[in-house]
C-alpha cells in the first residue's frame, strides 16, 4: 500500500537543482497568464488580481530531482525593501510589460537596472559588467496578438533601451505565441534542463509523482520526465530570506563597524 509522504522525504534535491524564478512587472500586463501557461493550466480571459504569489513545481528528469519556486513579486511593488530582498534571493528573473502600455515598459527598464545593481553589490562587481548569462534575466513583451494600431512601443525602441544582448521576447499568453521559446531560454539561462518547459514533460499529480520517485528509489520506474505542482508550498519567511542573503552566522568583528545591510 502506498503511504503518502512529503516529496522532500523521498530523496533530497541538490541545492544546485533548486531555483527561484522571480517575476516582476506592472499590474495587468499578463504575468499570471504567462505563469499559468508555464504550469500548463491554460488561459483565462477574465482579469483577476494576483492572489497566489508563490508556487512550487517538482520535477524528475533523467534520474535527477529539481525544484522550481516561482515568486510573483507584484504585490511588493510599493515596498522597495521587500522587492529588493526578493531580487537578492532570486536566481532567474522574468520581467513582463504590455505592448499597449508604455509606462509598463518604463517600469521594466527601471526594474532591470535595479536587479543588475543589486546583484552587482552582492558580487562586488560593476552593474555594467553583470553579463546577461551571469544574471539570468529575460524581458517579455506580452499581448503581441493586439492590432498594430494598439501597440504603444516598437521593437526597435525596446532593443535600443535594453541592448542587443538582452533576452527579449514578444509573446501572447492568449494564443501562446513565442512562449515555448521563452520557456526554453528561461531554462537554458537559469541552468535548468529544457525538460522543465511545459511541453517537454508529463504533468502528473503530486501523489503520482511521489509514487514514481519511490519506484526510482527502489530501482523501478521509467526515465520519462515528469513534473507536479506542490500545492502546500509556502513562501519562506522574510527572516529566512534575509539569512540567506547575509549568511546564517554573520558576526561582527571586534573594533569593526557593522557592514550595511544589502537590502537597504
Amino acid at each position: 500500500i502506498f503511504k503518502k509522504v512529503n516529496p522532500e522525504q523521498l530523496s533530497s534535491t541538490k541545492p544546485q537543482n533548486c531555483k527561484r524564478i522571480v517575476v516582476l512587472g506592472a499590474p495587468r500586463v499578463g504575468k499570471t497568464s504567462i505563469l499559468r501557461r508555464y504550469l500548463r493550466d491554460g488561459f483565462v480571459e477574465e482579469y483577476n488580481p494576483t492572489s497566489e504569489d508563490f508556487l512550487r513545481k517538482l520535477f524528475r528528469i533523467r534520474g535527477e530531482t529539481y525544484q522550481i519556486d516561482i515568486l510573483d513579486a507584484s504585490r511588493e511593488r510599493d515596498f522597495p525593501a521587500k522587492r529588493r530582498l526578493s531580487i537578492l534571493t532570486g536566481d532567474i528573473f522574468l520581467l513582463v510589460f504590455s505592448l499597449d502600455d508604455r509606462s509598463s515598459f518604463e517600469e521594466v527598464c527601471a526594474l532591470r537596472a535595479e536587479i543588475l545593481a543589486a546583484k552587482s553589490k552582492l558580487t562586488k562587481s560593476v552593474p555594467e559588467q553583470c553579463a546577461p548569462l551571469r544574471v539570468p534575466l529575460l524581458v517579455c513583451a506580452n499581448k503581441v496578438d493586439l492590432l498594430e494600431s494598439e501597440r504603444a512601443i516598437s521593437q526597435a525602441e525596446v532593443l535600443q533601451a535594453l541592448g542587443e544582448q538582452c533576452a527579449y521576447f514578444e509573446t501572447s499568453a492568449k494564443d501562446s505565441t513565442n512562449l515555448d521559446k521563452l520557456f526554453e531560454t528561461l531554462a537554458k539561462r537559469g541552468g535548468l534542463p529544457t525538460e522543465t518547459g511545459p511541453s517537454q514533460h508529463r504533468k502528473v499529480s503530486l501523489r503520482s509523482y511521489q509514487a514514481m520517485r519511490m519506484e526510482r528509489v527502489m530501482g523501478k520506474g521509467t526515465q520519462t520526465p515528469c513534473g507536479a505542482l506542490y500545492p502546500l508550498a509556502r513562501r519562506p519567511s522574510f527572516s529566512t530570506d534575509l539569512r540567506q542573503v547575509i549568511g546564517p552566522h554573520t558576526t561582527r568583528k571586534s573594533g569593526k563597524a557593522l557592514e550595511k545591510c544589502q537590502i537597504q
